[in-house]
């Protein structure tokens, strides 16, 4: 028996209709005479969370980061338990699989992560279905490959898994522990490898726009005479001149208007020093990808990238369109012979425009998209020969086809040519430069006249317009022909800020990350490479950071503006998180990896290396301060570390205050009337807690501890984020503390002195501190900055640094005295 295991349950029925009857459908299966089809729902099996390795990572700690799974572990959906084992069962009884995965990186571990959990070892073919009409289906089952020709396309796909898990998971625990312990005690941080430097931009160019300070400056247009006709030219001023600002703008009025007075002033012969013509070609525009169909969707119409996405999937879905999640904008040579049926197709849509384009075009005119070596597992997505009737569509479903359609005719279109013009007049000793051109042919920009915006508009949507943009036609002259000045405007204008990002400004910046990146040597790299994210996660991410309000829509055309909770995250961060230049090598090497180029284990490696360094990084991550709490009563800020923020707590022996950045803070202090005793804060010295507060380090471990988040919070983040319950483990079991002197003492107060571990850790050189105390004996020699203490454990004795977490050295206890010589 053959076996089709396709992607979901729509593409397994149109495999099944193509497929030699007759046909029997069972319970999540469909029998016929040419093999049984069964299907997933999209990602059957998940991987482990944290705390399905180990019960322990149900509690946030500093001290577990990073989690790094020994063996990578997956579990089986709970919503797809009974269409897995449907799957299971068939592949016992299947003698030859298909996989018929999505033809894409994701689609192809869907099918073979099931096909290895299961322990597969019977023969795999792969089915790459690009269309869902009849004919596409067949063609594409008449050719089968081996599943094995994709095995490195499946470990790009591991790859970017297992590097998301370790961003996703851990840095989000490591980044909400470091904002909860500066007082944001109810916030989840979601970081994403991704997500992340993605909300950065929107940060970024927020920020540009509230420091921007419009500048005037001035321009001036001089009108020149030729024997064969007047024309105007741009005055391009020196980079010596007086009054320009490091932009090289004039931005001094009297100086604009003396240059301008000097023009008039005879002799007003000036000399035509060059002059050049030459004949331009623009090929035609090449067919969409997701990316660039969400992007001028965006533009056009208005569209969310999400909403082009599903309507594209509907499209699809109906065999009216390819695939809709390509990140690829050319098409296979062996299609081209479709194009005569899909050009009459499209004279019959509905729709006037595309029925002229449509006989008008030349369906022997090959293009530049059609290009085999441009073609991975999929191509751009075009209409199928499947007719479509406009009348049957929806309004959106109508402009996304058109779209498409447009995008596909402009291939059998001529390339779009123009003869350009540039010249440059050296008059009293300055230069003035002018271009223009003349349409000799528009080719496919005929399809295109009546939109201003399409593919080649910038992405940001803004910046100014060039003075020396093309104009009409230029007189015919030649280099060395003097021309007469006649007359001059001066203009002023003013600089302009940029625009903010819309969701389909930003998906496309998200495409074309390399003009974002830092390093200039890097955004030489990237520019060829496919953006951050996916096609398919791009528009997810999106909706993802507005749902979790990181940023807000404005007006009709939905600008994004950064909410305080994205300042706050970005400002965090390092740049390794929010500049894209990391995410976007990354990408770099997923691709080369689906080559053949590189190895899972080494890039996971890399990964676990370079996760380990931002967990450091965050346990010393600066966050802002709230000044209120969740409560709305007003916030205390730790005057010791001036990072966390005081809380109320109930000890053993009544109310006291201490830091929310314990344990890296000891800050503890009295109440009175209700808030934090800071008598002493002007003093200069150690704050002390009265007998009404004591509480050993035991307590204060357990009392600065965050519930669990509940389980309805967890669905919510997706990957189950859980607060930290305490930080028990760092100092569990009945602790003492020793004063630094090799004596032990209960861990309370007595009178009004506490001991060294309840009060704040102080700096110190030598045995003394920065108030000039006596400061603790035995500094800790590993990390040279904290300070060694007795610790109660569950088997004697023994010596911790108080920096732990940062620091874990533990040292024997032999008479009250930690042994350093071991």
């Amino acid at each position: 028996m053959r076996l089709y295991i396709a992607e979901k349950p729509s593409m397994g029925a149109e495999i099944a209709k193509c497929l030699p009857g007759p046909s029997r459908r069972g319970d999540g299966f469909i029998e016929t005479a040419g093999g049984t089809v069964t299907w997933g729902f999209g990602h059957i099996l998940r991987q482990a969370e944290p705390q399905e390795y180990d019960d322990k990572y149900r509690i946030w700690r500093a001290e577990d980061l990073p989690i790094v799974p020994r063996k990578w572990k997956l579990l089986v959906d709970a919503s797809c338990k009974k269409q897995f084992n449907i799957i299971k069962g068939l592949i016992d009884k299947a003698d030859e699989i298909v996989h018929a995965g999505d033809p894409d990186r994701e689609g192809q571990l869907l099918i073979d992560e099931v096909l290895d959990f299961v322990g597969n070892k019977k023969p795999v073919k792969r089915i790459l279905l690009n269309a869902l009409d009849e004919k596409s289906i067949k063609e594409a089952n008449s050719s089968l490959r081996e599943n094995k020709d994709f095995f490195n396309l499946k470990q790009s796909a591991l790859a970017r898994a297992r590097a998301d898990w370790l961003i996703g998971m851990n840095l989000s625990r490591a980044y909400t522990l470091a904002a909860q312990r500066a007082g944001h005690r109810n916030l989840v941080l979601p970081i994403g490898r991704v997500k992340t430097p993605t909300l950065a931009l929107v940060v970024r160019r927020e920020r540009e726009i509230e420091n921007f300070k419009p500048v005037d400056y001035y321009t001036i247009k001089a009108k020149f005479h030729h024997e064969k006709g007047d024309f105007f030219a741009v005055w391009n001023p020196k980079d010596i001149q007086a009054g320009l600002d490091s932009e090289g703008r004039l931005i001094d009025r009297q100086i604009a208007e003396a240059k301008l007075a000097e023009f008039m002033q005879a002799p007003n012969i000036g000399l035509l020093v060059d002059y050049t013509k030459s004949k331009k070609q623009e090929p035609q525009r090449l067919p969409f990808s997701l990316s660039s169909l969400q992007v001028l969707a965006g533009k056009r119409f208005g569209y969310a990238p999400q909403q082009v996405l599903d309507t594209a999937q509907k499209l699809y879905e109906r065999k009216l369109t390819t695939y809709p999640r390509s990140d690829c904008e050319y098409l296979p040579t062996n299609q081209f012979k479709d194009s005569q049926a899909i050009l009459k197709n499209l004279q019959s849509f509905g729709d006037e425009r595309l029925a002229k384009w449509s006989a008008e075009a030349d369906s022997s005119i090959k293009s530049r998209c059609w290009n085999d070596k441009k073609i991975s597992a999929h191509h751009a997505i075009i209409p199928t020969r499947v007719p479509a009737n406009a009348d049957k569509l929806s309004d959106m479903e109508r402009n996304i086809y058109f779209l498409v359609a447009q995008a596909y005719i402009a291939q059998f279109y001529p390339v779009h040519t123009y003869n350009q013009t540039k010249l440059s007049i050296e008059y009293k000793d300055e230069q003035f430069t002018a271009s223009g051109r003349v349409e000799l042919d528009l080719g496919w920009k005929e399809l295109y006249t009546a939109h201003t915006r399409d593919k080649n508009e910038d992405i940001n949507d803004g910046g100014e317009n060039n003075e020396d943009e093309d104009s009409g036609a230029l007189p015919p002259m030649k280099k060395k022909d003097e021309v007469e000045y006649v007359d001059g405007l001066m203009n002023q204008k003013a600089t302009k800020p940029p625009t903010r990002f819309t969701p389909s400004s930003l998906l496309a910046a998200m495409k074309d990350i390399h003009k974002f990146v830092k390093d200039p040597e890097a955004k030489k790299k990237l520019k060829d490479v496919y953006g951050i994210g996916t096609e398919a996660t791009r528009a997810t991410i999106i909706d993802d950071l507005i749902r979790r309000r990181f940023m807000t829509q404005t007006g009709k055309k939905k600008y994004l503006q950064p909410t305080q909770s994205a300042y706050m995250l970005i400002d965090a961060m390092p740049d390794e998180l929010s500049y894209p230049d990391f995410t976007a090598s990354w990408e770099d090497r997923l691709h080369s990896m689906a080559d053949g180029d590189g190895s899972l284990e080494d890039f996971l490696g890399e990964q676990v290396k370079l996760t380990t360094a931002l967990c450091g990084k965050a346990y010393g991550a600066s966050f802002q301060v709230p000044k209120t709490d969740e409560s709305g009563e007003t916030t205390h800020v730790c005057p010791r570390c001036h990072s966390g923020v005081l809380m109320k707590r109930k000890g053993k022996n009544g109310i006291f205050w201490g830091c929310s950045a314990f344990p890296r803070c000891r800050m503890t202090c009295n109440d009175k009337d209700g808030g934090p005793d800071l008598s002493e804060s002007g003093k200069g010295v150690p704050f002390r807690a009265a007998s009404a507060g004591r509480a050993s380090i035991g307590e204060l471990d357990n009392l600065f501890g965050n519930p669990y988040i509940s389980e309805a919070e967890m669905q919510e983040f997706n990957q189950q984020y859980q607060l930290m319950d305490s930080f028990s483990a760092a100092y569990s079991g009945n602790i003492s503390a020793s004063d630094g002197r090799g004596t032990k003492k209960s861990s309370k107060w007595s009178g009004d002195k506490a001991d060294a571990s309840a009060a704040p850790m102080e700096k110190y050189a030598g045995n003394t501190t920065d108030h000039g105390e006596a400061g603790p004996k035995y500094l800790c020699p590993k990390c040279r900055e904290g300070s060694l203490r007795q610790i109660q454990g569950k088997n004697g004795a023994f010596w911790g640094c108080s920096n732990y977490p940062r620091c874990t050295a533990t040292f024997d206890d032999e008479k009250d005295m930690p042994v350093l010589n071991t």
